[in-house]
C-alpha cells in the first residue's frame, strides 16, 4: 500500500474485466483511490457495477461506473468529465483497454488492422491527450501508465497489427514522458507477460497449449492479475517518482529471450 495515493482520483479505461478489473481493484480496496471505472459495452457493465457498489457499501462515493468507447474523442473526454464532476480532479489514468486476434498477415483485414490499432494505440492517446491537458491547465504533476505487452520487444508473427500497436504505445509513451517531464508529469508503460486473464483462459485450459506458453517463461509460471495491479500502483504513486518514460516488464523472464537461457548458440 502506498499512502501518497489515497484520496487520490484515477481513470482506469478497460476496468470490467481482466488487468484493468484488477487494477482499479488494487486502486480501490488496497490503496484507498477514487476511481472512474471504465467498460466499452453493456455486456460488460455487470462487472464494473458489481467493483463499484462494493466500494461504495461503506456511504462514500469511490468509484463511479462510466461506459465510454475509448477510440473515440468523446470517450475520452466523458471519462475525464466524470472524474472532475464526481470527485474534483483527476490525478492518474491507466489507458488499459485493450484487444487482439489473430490472421495471418498476408490475409489480415484492413478493418481489423484498423480496429486494433483504433483501440489499443488511438486509444491510448485519446486518453494521455485529455489526461495531459487537465495536468498542464492545472498544474497537476499527474501521472499515466499506460498497458503496452512483452510484445512491444517481442516480435509475434499472425498478430501483426497488435505487436505494431504495442510498439507504438512503447514510443508514444518515450514521446510524451520527454514532452511533459518538465512539469512534472510521468509517463511509463507496465508491459505485461503471459497473464492468467479472460482473454486468456480459454488457452491456457487445454494443457498443452498452456506447456507450450509456460516454456516461453524463464520462471516457468503464468502470471497473475495481482501482480499486474502491484506495478501499476508502484507507478503511480510516489515510491515511483523518479520513474518516467520507461516499459516495466512484468513477463517472468519472457522478454528475455528464453531459448538462449541454456547458454546454447
Amino acid at each position: 500500500m502506498y499512502p501518497d495515493l489515497t484520496g487520490k482520483t484515477a481513470v482506469v479505461t478497460g476496468a470490467s474485466s481482466g488487468l484493468g478489473h484488477g487494477i482499479a481493484q488494487r486502486f480501490l480496496q488496497q490503496e484507498g483511490m477514487n476511481v472512474v471505472v471504465n467498460y466499452h459495452s453493456e455486456k460488460h457493465r455487470g462487472a464494473a457495477q458489481e467493483l463499484a457498489d462494493a466500494c461504495n457499501a461503506n456511504g462514500r462515493t469511490m468509484a463511479v461506473v462510466v461506459q465510454a468507447d475509448i477510440s473515440q474523442e468523446e470517450g475520452a473526454q466523458k471519462l475525464l468529465d466524470a472524474a472532475l464532476d464526481t470527485f474534483g480532479t483527476v490525478d492518474v489514468w491507466v489507458n488499459n483497454a485493450g484487444i487482439e486476434s489473430r490472421y495471418p498477415t498476408h490475409e489480415l483485414p484492413l478493418e481489423e488492422w484498423e480496429k486494433v490499432l483504433a483501440v489499443n494505440l488511438t486509444g491510448v492517446f485519446l486518453g494521455s491527450k485529455a489526461a495531459l491537458a487537465r495536468f498542464v491547465d492545472t498544474g497537476t504533476k499527474g501521472v499515466i501508465v499506460n498497458l503496452s505487452s512483452v510484445h512491444e520487444k517481442v516480435p509475434w508473427p499472425t498478430f501483426a497489427h497488435y505487436t505494431a500497436s504495442k510498439g507504438g504505445v512503447k514510443l508514444f509513451s518515450e514521446t510524451i514522458a520527454l514532452e511533459y517531464a518538465h512539469l512534472g508529469i510521468r509517463v511509463n508503460c507496465i508491459a505485461p507477460g503471459a497473464i492468467e486473464t479472460p482473454i486468456n483462459a480459454a488457452k491456457f485450459a487445454d494443457p498443452k497449449a498452456l506447456a507450450q506458453t509456460v516454456k516461453l517463461v524463464p520462471m516457468g509460471t503464468i502470471g497473475t492479475v495481482e501482480q499486474i495491479a502491484a506495478a501499476a500502483a508502484w507507478l503511480a504513486s510516489d515510491q515511483s517518482g523518479y520513474v518516467t518514460g520507461q516499459s516495466l516488464f512484468v513477463d517472468g523472464g519472457m522478454s528475455l529471450y528464453p531459448s538462449f537461457e541454456r547458454g546454447d548458440g
